[in-house]
């Protein structure tokens, strides 16, 4: 004779199994289930922050496919994209970088290109009592705090040592310097007020609410900036229309907007 709790179990059973195959039976035909967008990794410059972004959304409302930045200076990117790090595409703010990497097999050769030349400025903020008429004028007592970003691994923070140099400031002006792990940090400790004056990229510069002026282009090595699309990319086809897409003329007019 079946007791009542073997009764009330078997019953408990059958709802279960019932529960399970109504759960089954709701999964999305492929028909009616929606695939998302495709997505890249980008690894770019910190100069290029503004432009890429304005970039990146264009070319997602074109062609579906969101970009993903990374932005950050271009030797720590390097370093990165040396340890595996999973970037499709990569913008460095000078080429020897991106030849750094050919020559290791780590990017695919023919994807390798040039797509801007940057600048560098001086930058204060506009409540500053600091008048700057050039590059000398950061020798003068009252400047005593001057950001760039390291020139160890940034190429704005060689370019604004290698114009320090030539106006043979360097030594001058050495115990002022303070250094950013990369250009737009180099920019946030003037905007802050942390320091008086920095050398920034212009592309920065123009976008930035503060005074700034061009360092002529003749005291530095001149700041090629090249791409390439990483040899481990899952997605080189997306990467590869991303880097055609900042080169075409669509690309190339928000390019010369922030100054490149």
């Amino acid at each position: 004779m079946i007791s009542r709790l073997e009764t009330r179990l078997a019953l408990l059973a059958a709802f279960v199994l019932a529960l399970a195959c109504i759960t089954a039976c709701k999964t999305k035909s492929p028909a009616t289930t929606t695939a998302s967008p495709d997505e890249i990794t980008v690894a770019a410059a910190a100069d290029l922050t503004p432009a890429f972004e304005e970039l990146g959304r264009e070319f997602q409302s074109a062609t579906k496919t969101k970009v993903v930045f990374v932005f950050g200076s271009t030797g720590m990117l390097t370093r990165q994209i040396e340890n595996g790090a999973p970037f499709d595409l990569f913008a460095a703010a000078n080429v020897s970088y991106i030849d750094e990497l050919d020559q290791k097999g780590l990017i695919i050769p023919d994807s390798k290109a040039i797509y801007a030349r940057g600048r560098i400025t001086l930058w204060t903020p506009n409540e500053s009592n600091l008048r700057l008429q050039g590059i000398a004028d950061l020798a003068r007592p009252e400047v005593q705090r001057i950001a760039i970003a390291n020139p160890d691994h940034a190429p704005y923070g060689l370019a604004a040592k290698q114009a320090l140099q030539s106006a043979g400031l360097w030594d001058r002006v050495q115990t002022k310097l303070v250094y950013g792990e990369n250009i737009r940090q180099t920019l946030q400790y003037a905007q802050t007020g942390n320091v008086e004056v920095a050398i920034v990229a212009l592309s920065l510069s123009v976008q930035s609410n503060g005074r700034w002026s061009l360092i002529p282009e003749d005291l530095h090595e001149p700041i090629d900036q090249a791409l390439a699309v990483i040899k481990t990319t899952k997605k080189e086809q997306a990467a590869r229309a991303f880097a055609t897409f900042i080169t075409s003329p669509q690309g190339r007019a928000i390019m010369k907007k922030y100054g490149f």
